[in-house]
């Protein structure tokens, strides 16, 4: 072989090299964006919430982004008009697969079936929050540990 032939393919060893190294930087440059798109949250399945307290009708509320805040604040994403319950009194979230609840050190503290929260707990279809006079029925799709599945057209 001679010299030219023997830095030609260094030359297209050296590019082969180039171009596989950069096709795995664009393969996971594109699972980073999906990972941090799945971790933003437009991935959670939306969750129904029926809100019932006393000497009012009850309210249904759906919601598709990933965290929900129940409070008497008028700015929660669920406000609760009864002054046994706090500002900011519990907190939805779903991650890993599942909706979580977590109190958020209400004065009260915050009831899911009638066992006080006090570490973050899983929902499910048919659990029962309780907020001071408050109560929070909680409907999931299916698959997503909810044992019922229930209409879109139920939201409201």
């Amino acid at each position: 072989m001679t010299g030219l032939a023997v830095l030609a393919l260094r030359v297209l060893a050296l590019i082969a090299l180039y171009a596989f190294l950069g096709l795995a930087l664009w393969i996971m440059w594109q699972e980073l964006r999906r990972g941090l798109s799945a971790a933003s949250g437009s991935g959670s399945p939306p969750i129904r919430l029926e809100i019932r307290s006393r000497n009012r009708e009850a309210v249904v509320r759906q919601f598709t982004q990933s965290e929900v805040v129940l409070g008497r604040d008028p700015t929660s994403d669920v406000p609760l008009a009864d002054r046994a319950v706090s500002i900011q009194h519990a907190h939805l979230r779903y991650h890993h697969g599942q909706w979580w609840i977590h109190d958020l050190g209400s004065r009260n503290g915050t009831r899911l079936n009638r066992q006080k929260v006090e570490v973050p707990t899983v929902l499910t279809t048919g659990d029962e929050i309780r907020c001071g006079g408050v109560t929070v029925l909680v409907t999931l799709p299916a698959g997503t540990g909810a044992s019922d599945s229930w209409e879109e057209g139920q939201n409201e």
